[in-house]
């Protein structure tokens, strides 16, 4: 591995082999999403416990402190919406100039396998991966479903998962589910859960995230979990709990809940 991709690597996935990335690029598809007005105001207080947070540029530019020390994972597709008529019509968006302009420790670019624009997805993760691949930077692929929530199944998102894997990606983002092991054991790279099934409570949250470790993935890329949460700090302190130091969801969810009471 060259020095820079290995450099690049160290910063998003931490010596116990573990990653925390914080999701804040729904912007780019749902507008404003509540809890997201200001990306740059909501991520602040919550950067000291992730170890990368995931962002679009416009959001970059204008709402995030450039002198921060939290490594970047730049969103690099983009073209759709949730008012357009197909949510995989999804394409590059962003040169590999401004990806170096930006210093973007790693990307991001969602695949919509079996979908419409499955093709042009998938071969866009390609030409991707060949541009950042000359200049050392780590591509991590989201396995998006768009609007087909029963996508979520351990076949589908093993073959989706594969498949990126396969065109080259460093890391897969991909859904915790049901045999999410299966999912993770044919996966020849690093996964980390995007997020998983409906949560009736926070504890839940933690405890799909407990066991998607449990199952091998490497760690979490959640957003709506943290952000949205009654108390986003101590969720995301919850889980940095989880995830770098094998807390248990009940020993975490306490951590979680002398935060939200204090």
């Amino acid at each position: 591995m060259d020095w820079g991709m290995e450099n690049r690597l160290s910063k998003t996935i931490k010596p116990d082999g573990r990653a925390f990335y914080l999701a804040m690029d729904h912007g780019y598809f749902q507008g404003v999403p509540a809890g997201l007005e200001n990306a740059g105001a909501a991520a602040k207080p919550l950067l000291k416990y992730v170890d990368a947070v995931f962002m679009p540029r416009g959001s970059i530019r204008a709402t995030l402190d450039p002198r921060m020390e939290t490594p970047l994972i730049l969103r690099v597709s983009g073209g759709n919406s949730m008012v357009g008529d197909d949510l995989s019509h999804e394409n590059l968006s962003v040169s590999m100039t401004e990806i170096i302009r930006l210093n973007a420790a790693a990307v991001g670019y969602s695949v919509y396998v079996g979908s419409k624009y499955e093709h042009q997805t998938i071969l866009g993760l390609a030409k991707l991966v060949d541009e950042c691949q000359i200049y050392g930077i780590p591509v991590m692929a989201v396995t998006a479903v768009g609007r087909e929530e029963e996508s979520k199944t351990a076949r589908y998102l093993g073959l989706a998962a594969r498949v990126c894997a396969e065109q080259g990606a460093d890391v897969v983002k991909t859904y915790y589910c049901d045999d999410f092991d299966k999912v993770v054991a044919g996966c020849p790279v690093p996964v980390v859960i995007a997020g998983g099934p409906r949560t009736e409570n926070d504890l839940e949250v933690l405890e799909f995230v407990y066991n998607g470790i449990q199952a091998g993935a490497i760690g979490v890329n959640l957003g709506r979990n943290i952000w949205k949460n009654d108390s986003p700090e101590g969720m995301a302190r919850a889980l940095q709990a989880v995830i770098h130091e094998n807390k248990t969801p009940k020993e975490a969810f306490e951590i979680y809940e002398s935060m939200k009471n204090a």
